[in-house]
């Protein structure tokens, strides 16, 4: 099994944390958002996969591109850096690369976290993953038939054809095939709004006898702007604290201070005279005091004192004093 990540986008709805971060290395519950994406597809893999190919923009930088080999090696998998110079559609991104798009293949959008409790069978097809939503049209939606067997793709419909969005996780039995399809696309200038198009090929592939089933999932989590990542981030601790998982580090130090949970604090984390929590990530090397700090994702050495906290996202390197609400603070940030 290989997976193919593309994550080229600049994240722009994300500023300022897009700034000196991708947003798909954005924290979520202590952990970045793709390497979470991973980890959640590998246990629905099962064993064998072998290489997680990501596509990303040219001025990530070498940092970032060992981190995200990085995250792929700790699976025991391959890491592989493809690039994607402009943003020419889903199918141009896949496209990049190309030379792993063989066997069977997992394409996967890295804002897409979910929860999900099925196990991926290899033998179908193709399956694409869907979620009921209440207003469609943002979205490309699906039709299926009484088999349960995708009849139909619609990008963004005007009006209503149906209620099955899908959520940008991919399945794919012969990736050789998938590639051939989309090279037609790029050989054929086949655009929609100028730009190649990932469901194009889906059609193309449905034309000539391939079965695409729908797959679902428990809960579909988006991490495209600053509200939605900071509920994300609850509903994942929620799921951690669930499962019992481990959410503050033997290393934090807290003195008259209370976290509540679920909570994730991260290791040399400092809590003083403060209340942490539900549903707050402290990440490394943060110091806390006299604050009160819930609903939020702080980055790392980030210093927060006289504080009140709440729907917040603040980044790394972050010296905050005072009272706020409903903060998006970027990076190297202080304010007094």
């Amino acid at each position: 099994m290989k997976i193919i990540v593309p994550m080229a986008g600049m994240g722009k709805r994300m500023r300022p944390h897009t700034l000196t971060v991708p947003k798909p290395l954005i924290p979520v519950a202590g952990k970045p958002i793709v390497q979470k994406i991973i980890e959640d597809l590998a246990k629905v893999c099962g064993t064998g996969i072998e290489e997680v190919a990501y596509i990303i923009g040219p001025s990530f930088g070498a940092a970032v591109e060992k981190e995200l080999v990085a995250v792929a090696n700790k699976l025991g998998a391959k890491g592989s850096i493809y690039y994607q110079e402009e943003p020419l559609g889903t199918a141009h991104a896949i496209m990049c690369a190309k030379e792993s798009l063989d066997g069977n293949v997992l394409v996967v959008f890295a804002d897409t976290l979910f929860k999900a409790d099925f196990t991926l069978d290899r033998e179908k097809d193709g399956i694409i993953w869907v979620q009921k939503v209440d207003d469609p049209r943002p979205f490309g939606v699906v039709k299926v038939n009484e088999e349960n067997v995708i009849t139909d793709f619609v990008e963004k419909p005007e009006h209503f054809v149906s209620d099955l969005a899908i959520i940008g996780i991919y399945y794919f039995k012969d990736g050789a095939y998938l590639r051939s399809e989309l090279q037609y696309l790029l050989d054929n200038d086949i655009r929609e709004k100028g730009e190649y198009q990932l469901t194009n090929a889906l059609e193309n592939m449905k034309q000539k006898g391939t079965k695409f089933e729908p797959g679902q999932v428990t809960e579909w989590l988006d991490c495209g702007n600053k509200n939605s990542t900071v509920f994300t981030n609850s509903r994942i601790l929620h799921f951690m604290h669930e499962s019992n998982a481990k959410m503050v580090d033997d290393s934090v130090q807290t003195e008259n201070a209370l976290i509540i949970q679920p909570s994730y604090i991260g290791k040399n984390v400092k809590i003083t005279k403060s209340v942490v929590g539900p549903y707050a990530s402290i990440a490394d090397n943060c110091t806390i005091d006299s604050s009160v700090v819930g609903n939020c994702i702080i980055q790392t050495n980030t210093t927060i004192k006289n504080a009140v906290i709440d729907n917040a996202m603040i980044g790394s390197h972050v010296h905050y004093k005072g009272e706020a609400k409903d903060l998006s603070v970027g990076d190297y940030t202080t304010i007094s």
